[in-house]
C-alpha cells in the first residue's frame, strides 16, 4: 500500500472514530439532560415541557462533546464532565429559543422542527429560555459536578462570563444592531467571537477547569475553542448560502435577505472557506502540547467546517 493510501486510511479511521464518539457523547448528554430536566406535574409543568422540547431535540451536541473531550485529556470522570456538558448545552439551547423569537431573528424552524414559540407560545418560550439559563448554573453548583467548591465556583464564573453581556449576549446585541454599525472586518470578527465563539471556547475551558489544570492550560484550550468557534460560524454563514432548509433544519438565505454583514458577503464563498480553513489550522496548532490525546479535538475542528448542517 502506498504512503498516500495509508495516510488516507488513517484520516478516514480518525474521522470514523470522531463521529462514533460524537454520537456516543451526544447520547450520554441527552440522557443527562433527560434526567436533569425531568417532567413535573401541575400548571408549571408546561414550562418544563417547553424546556425539554428545546433541549432534547436531537442536535449534534458539539459543545457538550468539546467539554467532555477536553475533560478527558485530564482523566476527569465522565459523570462529572457530562454534567458540565449538559450545563453548556442548556445555555446554548436557551440562546436558540430566545434568538428564534419574533423580537430577534423571527424563525419558525429549528433543527427541522417548529421553534419553541411556534410549538407553545412566545411567553412560554421566554420562560423556558430563562429556566434553562438558571438551571445550568444550578447544575454546575451541585457537588455532583465536582466535590471541590472552588472548582464549582470557577465553572460557574467561566460560564457566566462567556454567556453574559461580555460574551454571547453581548454578541447577540451587536448582531441585532449590525445593520446600522458599518462593522469592519475586526468588528465582524468580534461579533462572531462573542456570539458563537465564547460558548464553544468555554466548553473547552470548562473541561480543563474540571481537570484542575493551571491557568495557562485552560487558556490554551480556550484559544483552540475560540479559533474553532469562529471557523464554525463562518461555516454556518457558508451553509446559509449553499445549503437548503431540508439539509440544515432551519431557514436558509436569511443573512443575505436581511442585508447582514458576514464573512461570505465580505470575502465571497471561496474567501470565507479559506479563512475557515486557516482558523481550523490555528485551532489545531493550539493542541500540539497535548499530543495524540487531542486527536478527537483535532477531528472536531475539521468537522466544524466540513459539516452540512
Amino acid at each position: 500500500m502506498s504512503n498516500a493510501a495509508v495516510q488516507n486510511t488513517t484520516v478516514t479511521d480518525d474521522l470514523a472514530a470522531f463521529k462514533a464518539e460524537l454520537v456516543a457523547i451526544a447520547a450520554a448528554t441527552n440522557k443527562t439532560l433527560d434526567d436533569l430536566l425531568a417532567p413535573v406535574s401541575g400548571p408549571e409543568g408546561r414550562v418544563t415541557d417547553a424546556m425539554r422540547y428545546a433541549a432534547l431535540d436531537g442536535g449534534k451536541r458539539l459543545r457538550p462533546f468539546l467539554a467532555v473531550a477536553s475533560a478527558d485529556l485530564f482523566g476527569v470522570p465522565r459523570a462529572r464532565s457530562l454534567r458540565a456538558a449538559a450545563a453548556v448545552e442548556m445555555i446554548h439551547c436557551y440562546s436558540l429559543v430566545h434568538d428564534d423569537l419574533p423580537a430577534m431573528d423571527d424563525d419558525d424552524l429549528r433543527r427541522g422542527r417548529p421553534t419553541v414559540h411556534k410549538k407553545y407560545d412566545e411567553a412560554t418560550a421566554i420562560l423556558a429560555g430563562d429556566a434553562l439559563l438558571t438551571e445550568a448554573f444550578a447544575v454546575l453548583a451541585d457537588p455532583a459536578t465536582h466535590p471541590d467548591g472552588a472548582v464549582r465556583a470557577k465553572l460557574v464564573a467561566e460560564l457566566a462570563r462567556a454567556s453574559g453581556a461580555a460574551g454571547m449576549v453581548g454578541g447577540q446585541m451587536i448582531d441585532l444592531m449590525a445593520a446600522n454599525l458599518s462593522l469592519d472586518d475586526n468588528g465582524l470578527k468580534r461579533l462572531q467571537n462573542l456570539k458563537t465563539g465564547c460558548i464553544i471556547a468555554v466548553a473547552c475551558r470548562m473541561g480543563a477547569v474540571l481537570g484542575e489544570s493551571p491557568s495557562g492550560v485552560i487558556d490554551t484550550l480556550g484559544s483552540y475553542g475560540r479559533d474553532m468557534g469562529l471557523a464554525f460560524q463562518i461555516a454556518d454563514d457558508v451553509l446559509d448560502v449553499e445549503s437548503t432548509a431540508a439539509e440544515t433544519g432551519k431557514a436558509t438565505g436569511k443573512d443575505a435577505a436581511a442585508g447582514k454583514a458576514t464573512f461570505v458577503s465580505r470575502l465571497g464563498l471561496e474567501g470565507a472557506k479559506n479563512l475557515a480553513q486557516v482558523l481550523t489550522n490555528q485551532a489545531c496548532n493550539h493542541l500540539v502540547p497535548f499530543g495524540n490525546k487531542a486527536d478527537l479535538l483535532r477531528q472536531a475542528a475539521l468537522f466544524a467546517i466540513q459539516r452540512r448542517n
